[in-house]
């Protein structure tokens, strides 16, 4: 296979570990972008082994794929993603995951108590949230959520 030939669609599964109904799907979402050969199959650049690494790892971490996409379409189409390209997009991330690991170290450290208000603890409630002030913040465990009593 020549270079400029592209990758098929089964050198991208093999190379990705990702099934090819995968890919396809990826492709649906406007993640990766093929072009057809003059055999009317797909073809794939060698960077999309890198954008569809991105995918599964960025998943892992907790993005949707409409997140993912966005980061993706800021990289110009038909060019290789730089290393600057990359550190951009991981300092985007790198914010968002701090504030994911922010709500997870409230939600271990008061897991065992108040929930915020959720109900677990009635008793507590009257001195953290009474007559349910934290439903003016919203639904759901405000103060889990970030929001604070008060």
């Amino acid at each position: 296979m020549a270079l400029n030939d592209g990758m098929s669609i089964g050198a991208l599964a093999a190379r990705t570990g990702l099934a090819v109904s995968a890919i396809r799907y990826y492709e649906a979402q406007g993640l990766i972008r093929p072009w057809r050969n003059a055999g009317g199959q797909r073809r794939f650049q060698r960077s999309d082994l890198r954008r569809l690494s991105f995918v599964m790892i960025a998943q892992q971490f907790g993005f949707t794929l409409p997140q993912i996409r966005a980061e993706l379409d800021r990289l110009p189409n038909g060019r290789t993603p730089t290393k600057g390209d990359w550190a951009r997009i991981s300092a985007g991330f790198r914010d968002r995951l701090e504030a994911k690991i922010e709500t997870l170290t409230r939600l271990r450290d008061n897991l065992d108590g108040c929930i915020g208000c959720g109900c677990l603890s009635l008793p507590s409630c009257a001195l953290y949230n009474p007559v349910d002030r934290a439903a003016e913040k919203g639904v759901g465990p405000r103060y889990l959520l970030g929001d604070r009593p008060g």
